[in-house]
């Protein structure tokens, strides 16, 4: 058991500690943010549903899935609620091979499912462990009349956030990186001109008497690529109808799209219009 413990327990650290250092894990314009992720499981998971609705609240649940990842590792190594945290580390192994790996196959090769099977042997181990030894500590309800149990579940909890603020301290600086669109000459005003992003996915930029403005092409619905409806002044999704307004911060105008299309960083510097 303890082998087990050791194992998962770090492994859980690690991946928030992961997420706490990517400077792009919270930040909607990086092709690493939580949203970007989920979106890229919309379609291809048999949670869509859940996964549509959580990419309306992405940043929320990005800090909740960083903070659990911390404090069941945290809870597991420490062996404060065991029950509980192995169940917690269940069910998010369980969401992950549900939403990241379910299409793996043969089987095996994915990891979320063999790590589900680990949690829920823990849980198990735990648990006979203590009726055997006729204990009640460390059941699937934590003693909350137990002022050092609440104690030592608050201490999980603090040092949960703890350690998700000071991976910040650790993420490496962003050296500036800019990308040459085209000449600013060479777009009038009023013209829309697509383009690839930094990051490789297709994007459109809009020049306005106001200055110049761009978003990704790729929709969120369900990862399709949209295009430019000049007549309307939109861009459209070809494949389940939704809409987008670019005048309006690319918000969803029609159609299935439960959150706009993100922006990307664009601006005049010297003669050309560069992504930064």
């Amino acid at each position: 058991m303890t082998i087990i413990r050791l194992w998962l327990g770090v492994t859980w650290i690690y991946g928030g500690w992961s997420k706490a250092i990517d400077s792009g894990y919270l930040d909607p314009a990086s092709s690493t943010y939580f949203g970007a992720q989920i979106n890229g499981m919309i379609g291809h998971s048999p949670l869509t549903f859940g996964l549509t609705k959580i990419l309306e609240h992405a940043t929320l649940f990005a800090w909740f899935v960083m903070i659990s990842e911390f404090a069941i590792g945290i809870a597991v190594l420490a062996g404060v609620a065991l029950q509980a945290a192995s169940l917690g580390g269940f069910a998010m192994a369980i969401v992950l091979w549900l939403s990241v790996s379910y299409h793996v196959h043969p089987y095996f090769l994915g990891s979320d499912l063999p790590f589900a099977v680990l949690w829920l042997a823990l849980f198990l181990m735990v648990r006979n462990s203590n009726n055997g030894r006729g204990r009640h500590d460390g059941g699937l309800i934590p003693n909350l009349r137990d002022r050092r149990e609440v104690i030592r579940i608050v201490g999980v909890g603090v040092g949960a956030f703890i350690a998700a603020l000071a991976g910040g301290s650790f993420k490496p600086k962003k050296e500036p990186v800019s990308a040459i669109i085209a000449k600013n000459a060479d777009v009038k005003v009023g013209e829309v001109k697509k383009f690839t992003a930094l990051d490789g996915s297709p994007a459109y930029l809009f020049k306005t008497a106001a200055g110049v403005f761009a978003y990704t092409a790729i929709c969120t619905h369900q990862g399709c690529t949209v295009n430019y409806d000049s007549l309307a002044n939109e861009l459209a999704c070809p494949c389940h109808g939704a809409r987008f307004d670019p005048n309006n911060g690319a918000k969803v105008v029609a159609g299935p799209a439960p959150i706009p299309l993100p922006k990307i960083k664009v601006a005049v510097q010297g003669d050309n219009i560069v992504q930064i």
